[in-house]
């Protein structure tokens, strides 16, 4: 039973939303700045949310254990190389595939709940970041393993999860929103891209394509490079698609990032000096999105 609840805590370590999180605070801020909050369905969404995630992780662990295994001691990170919650005979395949069934349920029904009783056009959204969520691994699709993966996580974790939280309080979409969520986008899709540096030689081995594998390691360091300098730079336009200035205190993001940077160019071989970076751009899109929500909150 012990190893049983340090795979589910595993699997549900709240750490491992904070890009949904982030998200879903940056539309929350939007919709606090255009009308009240209601507490209740913010809570409900954040528990949606929450139990696809867990539901995400365990469909992974089924479906990676191949090149979970393959991943050697050396280039294990705290950040990439799945949960291992099967590698390490945590949980069984089973209770995996159970917890990830029970997960998806739960999601699924109250996704229904809030489409039924709150806001039916929020059933397309949760549409469609649940087959992202299950084909981002699964067949036939497998969109990590054929250099979709970065595009479905930047989506989904920025316009998608924001629209989101923003529908189910406002009953509408504005592009005030989806601009600031896309950058946050490309913010976590450079997390998910500096975490396939340490799987780098597991990936490739088993056939998975993502941009990390299709680039090299060295080349995806600078790829690394241009998607943040893509936020900044769109970042730095916000305010003259009407946002307010305040959003520009995102910008701090670029602290950490920075940093990320220049750990990664000077060694993207090595997994050890790439931790460091890959926490600082867990920091980075952490930033952005307080500092642009907060920003929005402002007005100014």
């Amino acid at each position: 039973m012990a190893a049983f609840w340090s795979g589910l805590w595993r699997l549900a370590d709240p750490k491992i939303s904070l890009a949904s999180f982030a998200s879903l605070f940056l539309g929350a801020c939007a919709a606090a700045r255009d009308g009240g909050i209601s507490w209740g369905w913010l809570a409900i969404t954040v528990l949606g949310i929450f139990a696809i995630e867990v539901a995400k992780n365990a469909s992974g662990e089924i479906f990676d254990l191949g090149t979970d295994r393959a991943v050697e001691p050396e280039d294990r990170s705290p950040f990439s190389g799945g949960k291992r919650v099967l590698v390490d005979h945590l949980l069984t395949r089973s209770q995996t595939i159970g917890i990830s069934l029970v997960s998806y349920l739960l999601g699924i029904g109250v996704g229904l709940i809030v489409a039924v009783y709150r806001e039916p056009a929020v059933l397309w959204l949760g549409m469609v970041g649940l087959a992202c969520a299950i084909f981002y691994n699964a067949p036939p699709l497998r969109l990590s393993y054929r250099g979709l993966g970065e595009l479905s996580v930047g989506l989904c974790y920025g316009p998608l999860i924001a629209a989101g939280a923003y529908l189910v309080q406002r009953g509408t979409i504005t592009l005030d929103l989806i601009l600031p969520a896309t950058v946050l986008g490309l913010l976590i899709a450079a997390f998910l891209w500096i975490n396939e540096f340490p799987d780098y030689k597991a990936d490739r081995a088993s056939g998975r394509g993502n941009w990390v594998v299709k680039l090299g390691r060295s080349k995806a360091a600078r790829a690394f490079v241009g998607i943040n300098t893509i936020a900044a730079i769109g970042l730095a336009l916000l305010p003259l698609a009407g946002l307010p200035r305040g959003v520009w205190l995102g910008g701090l993001f670029l602290i950490p990032t920075a940093c990320a940077c220049r750990i990664l160019l000077r060694d993207p071989e090595s997994t050890r000096q790439v931790i460091p970076a890959q926490s600082l751009t867990l920091l980075s899109f952490i930033t952005y999105a307080l500092g642009a929500g907060i920003g929005i909150l402002l007005k100014s």
